[in-house]
């Protein structure tokens, strides 16, 4: 079996087109390098952006903004089968005059505008249900643990949003957060910390004085702004995933 290997960034697959077009070689199959140990590969991408770069600036040429960002997207969903539908795409869009950006007959096309789909109401999640802890150094932190990778999509946001204070959002799932200073936003990686992956709660003895009692605060209004009569778990649970519960304070220790 051709099996490709790469570093599982966005521009590491840009860089796999290139090659597949400059060898004139296609993968069966293609891994991350974390997956090295358990299979064996034929070829080993190393990201180069200047390859990257013309791709993806080629791409632009061929097909709408809209449907450029739809792949990057759908990358972002980290779905085993997602680069091979993407490389599909790519070659018939690159061997092509015509326009097949909307061919839903094609399977490839149709998968990768539903994850499209399924990556971008996730981003929406997180702009939604951020909870900040105030630390004792003036830092805002935030835990996620999104099902898909999608905390490059919501930086924009909370660059405006909160442009005016420091703050950490972090992906506990694939470790690593941005940490923004006032000036500029930085990709950041916990080696040790005091936070609680499993709760996303900020060690009490790094809280910011009255942080804990806000929270508090903040749980006891959630609870009086409830009218119980008028519950429907079901509904509530579509519109707030259980995934997203245990970061949230007003949801500790609910079921």
């Amino acid at each position: 079996m051709n099996t490709w290997i790469y570093d599982k960034t966005f521009e590491g697959f840009l860089t796999l087109v290139f090659e597949c077009f400059e060898l004139k070689s296609i993968p069966d199959k293609i891994i991350d390098e974390q997956n090295q140990g358990l299979f064996g590969y034929s070829h080993k991408i190393i990201t180069n952006d200047t390859k990257a770069e013309r791709v993806w600036k080629g791409i632009h040429k061929k097909v709408s903004e809209k449907t450029a960002l739809m792949l990057y997207h759908a990358f972002l969903s980290e779905k085993p089968e997602v680069e091979l539908w993407m490389l599909t795409f790519i070659r018939r869009v690159f061997g092509t005059d015509l326009n097949v950006e909307a061919d839903f007959g094609k399977t490839d096309v149709v998968e990768l505008y539903k994850l499209r789909q399924k990556v971008v109401r996730e981003a929406q999640r997180i702009l939604m249900f951020v909870r900040f802890q105030k630390t004792v150094d003036g830092i805002y932190y935030a835990s996620f643990d999104p099902q898909y990778n999608v905390l490059p999509l919501a930086i924009d946001h909370f660059e405006k949003r909160f442009a005016d204070q420091k703050w950490v959002i972090y992906d506990t799932r694939r470790n690593y957060g941005f940490f923004y200073d006032l000036y500029q936003t930085t990709e950041i990686h916990f080696i040790d910390s005091q936070i609680d992956f499993t709760t996303g709660n900020v060690d009490a003895s790094v809280l910011a004085d009255g942080e804990q009692q806000f929270q508090e605060l903040w749980k006891s209004y959630f609870d009086a702004m409830c009218i119980k009569e008028r519950i429907n778990p079901k509904l509530h649970k579509q519109f707030l995933p259980k995934r997203f519960w245990k970061y949230l304070p007003e949801k500790q220790g609910k079921q």
